[in-house]
């Protein structure tokens, strides 16, 4: 199965898959060095997985031109609104030692509507002066994003969400897809927590590949782009080996039981969050 590139609603096209670095720790370097290897061209990072100076280095070592790339970074809760999303964006571009993001995202939604509309103000003019190619958000449900489209002058791009066989948000994706809002999916895998899962095994041995290949290819198929995370550079090389799915099979994938979920809500604050490391 090849993954077809998805375009933006501003024309930017998006390879069908990613790669993801949370938790890829003192490893990012070169995990990011074997997936541009392996072929990925959309690298996904955030501020707050202190990786940023890493992955940069990684782009900077390696032989793909930096305009074939497409890099992802997030603003996290704790840099939300006007001011603090500019200075965030300006703080991760300096660890990335480049010039521009591709794609920019609020890593999840506050729990004030005003603040969200804010941070997106800034988003905006960001986006307007040219200093990344596009902006979305992460984690936001359909009322956030409802929040946010009744007024904004720049719509969000994307919208990176848990997406996995047995939790796909799938009222979210169906919203998101109806504005043209590309969804990418963290935690395709669900960390691990399909791997036994009945009807993923069978529909594995059915197509004689893992269950993580299912997931993956089951993403893709719903216009989803998944961004599977790996330090293992073989891993990382099959995570791009997908097969095609038949109809049927998405169909029982489609109506499984809830199962995998990270239990990370987005109406819910935690009760002391993650600060952004230096």
């Amino acid at each position: 199965m090849t993954t077809p590139e998805i375009k933006l609603m501003n024309g930017l096209s998006l390879p069908g898959i990613g790669f993801g670095t949370y938790k890829a720790g003192e490893k990012s370097f070169e995990a990011v060095c074997a997936a541009l290897d392996a072929g990925y061209r959309l690298i996904d990072t955030a501020s707050v997985y202190g990786n940023e100076r890493e992955v940069g280095e990684a782009v900077a070592s390696g032989n793909v031109p930096r305009e074939e790339l497409i890099i992802t970074t997030k603003a996290w809760r704790t840099q939300l609104g006007y001011d603090n999303v500019l200075r965030a964006y300006e703080q991760s571009l300096k660890k990335l030692k480049m010039d521009y993001a591709d794609i920019y995202l609020l890593h999840w939604p506050a729990r004030d509507y005003k603040v969200d509309r804010d941070s997106w103000r800034a988003m905006e003019r960001l986006y307007d002066e040219g200093l990344v190619k596009a902006i979305g958000v992460s984690n936001y449900l359909t009322h956030h994003l409802e929040n946010l489209l009744a007024v904004c002058n720049v719509a969000p791009m994307l919208d990176q969400i848990e997406f996995h066989p047995g939790y796909t948000q799938w009222d979210t994706v169906s919203f998101a897809q109806s504005h043209e809002i590309c969804v990418e999916a963290w935690s395709p895998f669900a960390r691990g927590r399909l791997n036994e899962d009945a009807l993923l095994v069978t529909l594995a041995e059915k197509y004689n590949v893992s269950v993580q290949t299912i997931c993956l290819s089951f993403a893709c198929q719903c216009g989803v782009i998944p961004l599977p995370k790996s330090t293992d550079p073989g891993r990382i090389k099959q995570n791009l080996e997908l097969v095609t799915l038949e109809e049927n099979d998405i169909e029982k994938i489609l109506t499984m039981p809830q199962t995998g979920w990270s239990g990370h809500d987005p109406d819910v604050a935690p009760e002391k969050d993650v600060q952004v490391p230096d």
